[in-house]
């Protein structure tokens, strides 16, 4: 996450973190009301905190999984530059034979300093990431087991604790970003999504023995862009001069400048055009505001040259691009540095309430 967050005295022998992708604090709190159990656990100290940029689930999520930043870690997007073979790869889906989870992911996972420890480690997501190379690059040390609704994971995870005397236990809950990104975050159905995580979490809540603490957080969260303010980049003049690569996501473009281009001069252009509705800046500019933390040597060149994060309630795309365009379909979006994206809820249950 985007910094230390001390989560209580308590020291649980077994300890269950739920990751509910997409739950930002201002879409929970607008929707408290749906959501009383999740409301009332937010209590005592950071019962809100900031993840890390950039606001997205590949990158944010290997950094709970390893408690490093996307700098160390070397997660540092959606889409990012793989330098050694010049191509733009997907870091949650487009894994292949030419990128190595156990290599690409750089930093130790909590699961496998667990397993060193004697503390069993253990992952419940749906069956279809168990072998995604995402998965065994953020979640490898943990064995994985399924489920395939909120409350069949936490049925498994109840399972999974009586197994057991010490634990870490990862719950991954991706229903809400699924149905932000498909419906809106405003939307009736992102609502009943809410629902649905509030009543399982209660259920599961009531089961914890005293040796056992339940945190429940997000990975980012999600704000509704209408396709109105979409912004088509290969439309603006000038802008993609230099250009040779767009990675990142709609709302934080990481671009990638030909080897002979003008960096600062492509920044210059992005600036003068967008200003008033985007942060811009160039790589070496990102990381000294510690965007991405500490950048190790090894991941410098996978962060774009220059980066476009969304300041206003925009999303940008290439019409160029197929794949791009495909994204139009999207109403949810997150990825930028507003306190919509980045600030997300820390709910404590069982013994780390205490």
């Amino acid at each position: 996450m985007g910094r230390n967050t001390r989560l209580t005295q308590a020291r649980p022998a077994k300890a269950i973190v739920l990751l509910a992708d997409g739950l930002g604090q201002s879409a929970l709190k607008a929707r408290q009301g749906h959501a009383r159990s999740l409301v009332a656990a937010q209590s005592g100290p950071d019962p809100v905190i900031e993840v890390g940029f950039p606001t997205t689930t590949a990158a944010s999520l290997t950094s709970l999984t390893t408690g490093s930043t996307p700098g160390t870690h070397g997660i540092v997007g959606y889409s990012v530059l793989d330098p050694d073979r010049d191509r733009i790869v997907n870091q949650l889906n487009g894994w292949d034979s030419g990128m190595d989870p156990f290599t690409w992911q750089r930093v130790p996972t909590v699961f496998e300093r667990a397993a060193e420890d004697g503390v069993h480690a253990i992952a419940i997501g749906p069956e279809r990431f168990r072998h995604s190379g995402f998965s065994r690059a953020a979640l490898r040390g943990a064995v994985y087991r399924a489920g395939e609704t909120i409350s069949e994971r936490l049925d498994q995870a109840r399972r999974s604790l009586d197994e057991v005397d010490r634990a870490v236990l990862y719950v991954y809950v991706p229903e809400l970003d699924k149905v932000a990104h498909a419906s809106g975050v405003e939307s009736g159905e992102w609502t009943e999504a809410l629902e649905e995580l509030d009543a399982a979490v209660r259920t599961f809540s009531n089961t914890l023995r005293r040796d056992e603490g339940l945190i429940v957080t997000a990975d980012h969260g999600v704000l509704d862009v209408p396709e109105r303010s979409h912004v088509l980049v290969d439309e603006l003049p000038g802008l993609l001069d230099g250009v040779r690569h767009i990675g990142g996501e709609p709302r934080c473009l990481q671009l990638y400048c030909e080897p002979d281009a003008d960096v600062a001069a492509v920044a210059d252009r992005w600036r003068e055009s967008e200003a008033d509705r985007a942060w811009v800046a160039t790589r070496d500019e990102a990381i000294a505001a510690g965007w991405f933390g500490a950048v190790d040597d090894a991941v410098r060149g996978r962060i774009g040259d220059v980066l476009i994060a969304a300041r206003k309630r925009i999303a940008y795309y290439d019409g160029r691009s197929v794949q791009s365009l495909r994204g139009r379909g999207m109403v949810g979006q997150h990825g930028s540095l507003s306190d919509e994206e980045s600030r997300v809820p820390l709910l404590r249950f069982g013994a780390f309430a205490s």
